[in-house]
């Protein structure tokens, strides 16, 4: 597995932003990006992207904290446990915008594009990233095939950047696996992303994992779990080895 550190141009900024895939293979029949949940870019990721990786993707795991960098290094375990460093993980959350994000989006996907990764693309995401890979489908649906989201918040809420306002645009597949108890996705909000999705006519599931907490996918998480870890990477696969291609 081979990983490029890449430094990518967009509207606000440069983005640094890791891009894997398998060493001395031919060219990856797919890109993917993942989005970073909210303890950014680190190790834990690196290891997820290399697994995906090892399916024939191209990989990119984007900073999408950039514009404040630097930050951190936060440890995903106890950073939301202690107030000083929570206040400044929800600062930088926060205000990095759904727009933000969409925006920031299309320069990933040409810089996916510029190292030669120009077949069809797959996103996914965690926590925070999950509204964001669903936003991006819904963005770009000419070249996003397949979108999936693990535990994410608020990915049908009231405001007005919420991805379920967008199911409309969205041509990709989508596959969304929730926490047993989230207060970021609370039932009412699943309920309303299915309407939305049925409702637009788009390929989805949601899918509830019984038992599991918010992080559980991640392996650096608190909570992660490695049945349900398991689990999410069956559905995470299938999903992209009958989607993009």
């Amino acid at each position: 597995m081979t990983k490029q550190d890449l430094q990518i141009k967009t509207r606000d900024g440069v983005a640094r932003a890791g891009l894997f895939r398998a060493a001395n293979a031919s060219p990856a029949k797919a890109g993917i990006i993942l989005y970073m949940d909210a303890f950014g870019p680190r190790a834990a990721l690196d290891g997820m992207a290399e697994r995906l990786g090892g399916e024939g993707y191209a990989v990119l795991v984007p900073d999408l904290f950039y514009r404040n960098a630097p930050y951190g290094p936060f440890d995903a375990k106890t950073a939301f446990a202690e107030e000083k460093t929570k206040t400044v993980l929800m600062a930088l959350v926060t205000g990095t915008t759904q727009a933000m994000t969409i925006s920031d989006s299309g320069a990933f996907l040409d810089a996916l594009a510029a190292e030669g990764v120009t077949g069809p693309i797959g996103t996914v995401g965690y926590c925070m990233g999950g509204a964001r890979a669903l936003n991006a489908a819904a963005t770009y649906p000419e070249q996003i095939k397949a979108a999936a989201s693990f535990h994410g918040g608020n990915l049908a809420s009231d405001a007005a950047d919420s991805p379920h306002r967008k199911a409309a645009s969205i041509k990709a597949r989508v596959y969304v696996g929730t926490s047993g108890v989230d207060r970021s996705f609370p039932p009412e909000q699943s309920a309303r992303l299915a309407e939305a999705l049925r409702v637009a006519e788009v390929d989805h599931v949601i899918e509830n994992y019984v038992g599991m907490a918010h992080g559980w996918c991640v392996p650096d998480h608190s909570v992660f779990n490695v049945a349900g870890a398991e689990r999410h990477w069956k559905r995470l696969t299938t999903l992209f080895a009958e989607t993009l291609i």
